[in-house]
């Protein structure tokens, strides 16, 4: 059986150089035989379900040496949606339009608080649990993932 592993390292800086902590932690994957795929927000490793399991402490490590103050962690089948519906985007969707009839307004509208408040109530009704929701949320909202992962990481 394969799995797949998807991994975010905090802090975040951005689009430009991936931190120190982002970069071992895909290096301590690559070293243990799984294939990667490094993004500007998070990193996919996949593999035979023994590897990864096997490698998953020494990628939290390496992490956490690079200075990694958090480290969050999704595990899944390749393929698996958990939480998608057949036609993709409509739970999303269907969450999108309900927080901008609560709030009155497109979620591109809202001023920066109001966006933020949009973001928060997303995250209550678990929109964030979606494959590829924050990318459809950014451009909801009009601003970037890293902004998205900033609200999200704000206190409430």
């Amino acid at each position: 059986m394969e799995l797949e592993a998807e991994f975010t390292s905090e802090p975040f800086r951005g689009e430009s150089e991936p931190p120190a902590h982002a970069v071992e932690a895909m290096r301590a994957a690559g070293h243990a035989g799984l294939s990667t795929e490094f993004g500007p927000l998070g990193t996919t490793a996949k593999g035979d379900a023994d590897a990864l399991l096997d490698a998953l402490p020494a990628i939290v490590r390496a992490a956490l040496d690079g200075g990694a103050t958090r480290l969050t962690l999704r595990i899944q089948q390749p393929g698996d949606n958990a939480g998608a519906s057949s036609e993709p985007g409509s739970v999303l969707d269907r969450m999108v339009a309900e927080v901008e009839a609560e709030l009155g307004s497109a979620l591109a509208e809202l001023d920066r608080a109001g966006k933020q408040r949009a973001v928060r109530l997303l995250e209550e009704r678990g929109a964030f649990q979606l494959r590829k929701s924050v990318a459809t949320v950014a451009e909801s909202l009009g601003v970037t993932r890293f902004t998205v992962y900033n609200y999200l990481n704000r206190e409430h």
